[in-house]
């Protein structure tokens, strides 16, 4: 079971319709900055808009969260899941996005 099963900003239901996609970065972070216009440009295209989780915000409820991903950011999680880190995969994701 992830570590975030617990955290509900990670816990989506798989049986709904429609897909969350969660962007996990931090303050400072300009490969983050850069990721988030990306997926606002894909996301725009299912009409979902993307959230962000600032990794050491989320830390202070829940040390995994940083523990977990906050060497790798940015982090993109589809539907609570890792989906891709340090880069968008922008094919992968719409790909994704549409099933």
């Amino acid at each position: 079971m992830s570590r975030l099963a617990s955290d509900p900003r990670f816990n989506v239901p798989m049986t709904t319709s429609t897909h969350s996609v969660t962007l996990l970065t931090r303050v400072g972070c300009g490969l983050c900055a850069n990721a988030l216009e990306q997926l606002r440009v894909v996301c725009a295209e299912f009409d979902i808009e993307p959230e962000t989780v600032d990794v050491d915000e989320a830390a202070e409820t829940n040390p995994e969260v940083r523990a977990e991903y906050g060497d790798r950011l940015p982090v993109v999680l589809l539907d609570g899941r890792e989906h891709s880190y340090f880069d968008v995969d922008e094919a992968r994701l719409r790909a994704d996005l549409q099933r």
